[in-house]
């Protein structure tokens, strides 16, 4: 469900894609609904791509968002981000994920993630776990990996089998045809 929500740069809030143009996006606010274009030269990046760094590995960006809401039992964020010190929000980040990484982790990037929960909530998306067909694209893509080199073995047992003829080099660069050439030596 998050692949097709994205943020823009310079723009608040969340959008969902509705169109895809030449050099631009159509995205839909999901508070107002108003459509705007999003251009190749603004920064977009899909919720889906997101992770939270932790002191062992990245943790995505759909299960924060479902630890969150176990916590809030469904509900907006009860911190209020207007008025929330860097020591405050560390400390609500620290219930949900315990083992993030405080120095990478800046209280702003925290401030944004509740916001966007709320973001989420307030439009009606709740389910935050990946679809199971991202799942299965993502399997597919790594049998393709794997099968790449057996099609790269076969193309090159295919190629070595067959025969490469080689022109002369003079052949190119004549414009006259082979039998004129002949006539006028036999003719001097």
């Amino acid at each position: 469900m998050l692949k097709t929500i994205l943020s823009v740069s310079g723009r608040p809030g969340l959008y969902r894609m509705v169109s895809q143009g030449k050099n631009m996006l159509i995205v839909e606010s999901l508070t107002d609904k108003k459509r705007i274009p999003a251009y190749s030269r603004d920064k977009v990046i899909s919720l889906g791509d997101i992770a939270v760094y932790t002191s062992e590995k990245e943790v995505p960006l759909y299960e924060v968002l479902n630890n969150v809401k176990a916590k809030e039992e469904s509900r907006p964020a009860a911190i209020d981000l207007h008025v929330a010190t860097s020591d405050g929000l560390r400390a609500y980040m620290a219930e949900i994920l315990p083992d993030f990484d405080r120095e990478r982790v800046y209280p702003t990037d925290i401030r944004r993630l509740l916001s966007w929960y709320n973001i989420l909530l307030s439009a009606g998306i709740t389910d935050f776990d990946p679809e199971k067909e991202e799942v299965k694209e993502a399997e597919e893509k790594e049998d393709a990996i794997k099968e790449e080199p057996k099609k790269v073995a076969k193309t090159a047992k295919t190629t070595a089998s067959k025969e490469v003829v080689s022109v002369p080099k003079n052949a190119t660069k004549t414009k006259q045809p082979v039998a004129k050439t002949t006539q006028r030596t036999r003719q001097k």
